[in-house]
């Protein structure tokens, strides 16, 4: 992952835990109204994909089993993963684009409203997600993945190669991939480059493909279609993913220049958003909570800054959103270059490193980092007249620092996914006046790195602990268990 050059090592700040009695008077663990639902508490545990379904989709037992050990630690609300609402293969990350998958969530809404005791809403993200390849070795991108077009010979010829003119297929192939690295600016274009260095990626102004151009058309239905199996399912609420580098985040992107009514102007680029949530609203009505999450900064060259999030914040609380959860970055424009055979992951450049700090940081540090964004946001919606709850993130992993957020307005939630992920247990603990004994994260994005390989996500703090008893399931590696140990009080 980018660092900040600067790369100062932060220490975690000094954890001042509140008694019990101090903890029941605390903002953070004050109810708050979400739609047609009470939170008990105002903490939050976001979505985060831990890489245990099946390759089809499934729920596992691993799935329960994590998401079970998060209930357990009672939070106001814990954010099932990034799932698919279409029929696209996407390795081990859970799917909602058809009814065969109900079954599935149906079980795991059960098992975590019985680990938490009923205390715990439960929402599922909501993802769509355009194709990506990865990236191939070089002789297979010129023999079986290059379009050739008449501009590859006339850029042969143009080089010298009068040959090229007339020459078969593979003889053209073969005298393309004969051209240096250096020069292969002269005879690809930049897209053909991007899809031989980084991998083929579609893009949502690639218009000219007809499954990208009908995305207005399909996405709103298939949207309010998976938050009609939520419900079916019995989860509490949607969180619509319109954050990082998937689908509807590069509909808000500044870099949507599609020319159809959805891209350019940013009155254009929130239309699709604002014509999913109508039609996921339309679908589910009071029944069930109805948020998003999306970004306060793209943090790209090119991409949607502050000023337009703010205004998108306005725009998605006044069609009836119960709440505004605000990240930032994760784009795949700034990733690092993947290497041959892998896929471009989208939190390895600076917007990456924005959505996802560290203890290796500049001199802001990594802690409660993107509070600003989610204030700034806040303090729009507020002075437009409506009363939507924001939630922020980003670093923020102890008592002090969730309950000023609160107190000074910046936020009416705090989420916090890798604390949560170091110990689960850390909520509760607060409130029963023994934060003495909770492990605190250390944000060395142990984590991350298991996530950018696809493996199943673990903490290190953890993932060695009593490897040999009974009640504990392995990773694939056989070297990690895959859930925290539990808290014996």
């Amino acid at each position: 992952m980018w660092q900040p050059p600067e790369r100062i090592k932060h220490e975690l700040p000094p954890a001042a835990w509140p008694s019990a009695e101090q903890a029941s008077r605390a903002r953070l663990f004050q109810p708050i109204q979400l739609g047609p639902r009470t939170a008990k508490q105002r903490t939050w545990v976001p979505a985060m994909v831990p890489w245990r379904s099946t390759d089809e989709g499934f729920v596992t037992p691993d799935v329960i089993d994590w998401y079970q050990r998060f209930a357990a630690g009672k939070p106001g609300v814990i954010v099932v993963e990034a799932t698919g609402i279409r029929e696209v293969p996407s390795g081990p990350l859970l799917r909602i684009g058809h009814d065969r998958f109900i079954e599935g969530l149906t079980k795991l809404t059960r098992a975590v409203r019985e680990a938490s005791e009923g205390e715990s809403l439960l929402f599922i993200q909501l993802i769509d997600f355009l194709q990506i390849r990865r990236r191939p070795p070089r002789d297979k991108f010129f023999s079986r993945f290059l379009a050739l077009r008449p501009r590859h010979r006339d850029a042969l010829v143009a080089r010298g190669d009068a040959e090229a003119a007339s020459c078969s297929d593979d003889e053209l192939r073969a005298k393309l991939a004969a051209v240096p690295d250096k020069q292969l600016a002269s005879v690809l274009d930049a897209r053909e480059l991007e899809d031989l260095e980084r991998g083929y990626r579609e893009r949502v102004t690639d218009v000219h493909l007809p499954q990208i151009a009908e995305l207005p058309i399909m996405l709103p239905t298939l949207f309010a279609d998976a938050a009609t199996r939520a419900m079916a399912a019995g989860f509490d609420g949607v969180e619509l993913h319109f954050a990082h580098a998937y689908t509807m985040a590069s509909f808000l992107s500044a870099l949507n220049t599609r020319t159809d009514g959805y891209g350019g102007s940013r009155e254009n680029r929130i239309k699709l958003p604002l014509e999913v949530v109508r039609a996921v609203k339309q679908r589910v009505g009071d029944r069930a909570v109805v948020g998003c999450r999306y970004l306060g900064d793209d943090v790209i060259e090119g991409g949607m800054h502050l000023p337009d999030a703010t205004w998108f914040g306005v725009q998605l609380a006044g069609a009836g959103l119960d709440f505004l959860s605000i990240s930032k970055g994760g784009k795949f424009e700034d990733a690092k270059q993947p290497k041959v055979g892998w896929s471009a992951y989208p939190y390895t450049g600076q917007s990456g490193y924005e959505c996802m700090p560290t203890i290796y940081s500049d001199e802001r540090g990594p802690f409660a980092r993107n509070v600003p964004l989610a204030s700034t946001i806040r303090r729009a919606v507020r002075e437009a007249g409506l009363a939507t709850p924001v939630v922020t993130a980003g670093g923020i992993a102890d008592f002090a620092m969730a309950e000023q957020v609160l107190e000074h307005g910046e936020a009416d939630l705090v989420a916090s996914a890798r604390q949560t992920l170091a110990d689960p247990d850390w909520f509760l603990k607060m409130r029963l006046g023994r934060g003495s004994e909770i492990r605190r994260c250390e944000f060395t994005n142990y984590c991350e790195a298991l996530d950018q390989q696809h493996k199943q996500v673990t903490c290190k703090l953890w993932d060695r602990e009593e490897l040999d008893a009974p009640d504990v399931t392995l990773a694939e590696d056989g070297k990690r268990r895959l859930v925290a140990p539990r808290w014996r009080r």
